[in-house]
């Protein structure tokens, strides 16, 4: 079986030879500025991440048993729980 012939493609090189999209003028790129490599994270934070975490898991099993303040299961109580608990995941992305 004999191959199709290749189709000529119009068109060509966009931008010119040697420069980048949205380069004006094709200038010259700079060199990458220097990385600040950060250190370790504090002790602190490892320190905070847990505990809000272990907070808000208390507060959530308090409030499902009744022993918070009130007597009764409340809905704020549990969006205090799960607003802890947000707040130890967000101090988690700051752990290096």
């Amino acid at each position: 079986m004999a191959k199709p012939a290749k189709r000529k493609v119009q068109g060509g090189r966009v931008t010119p030879k040697g420069t980048r999209p949205g380069d004006s003028q094709g200038a010259a790129t700079q060199a990458p500025s220097q990385v600040k490599i950060k250190g370790p994270s504090p002790q602190w934070v490892p320190i905070l991440m847990f505990g809000l975490l272990a907070a808000g898991i208390i507060v959530i099993f308090l409030n499902y048993v009744g022993l918070m303040p009130g007597g009764e299961a409340d809905n704020w109580y549990l969006l205090l729980g799960l607003g802890l608990i947000l707040a130890g995941i967000i101090t988690a992305t700051q752990y290096r």
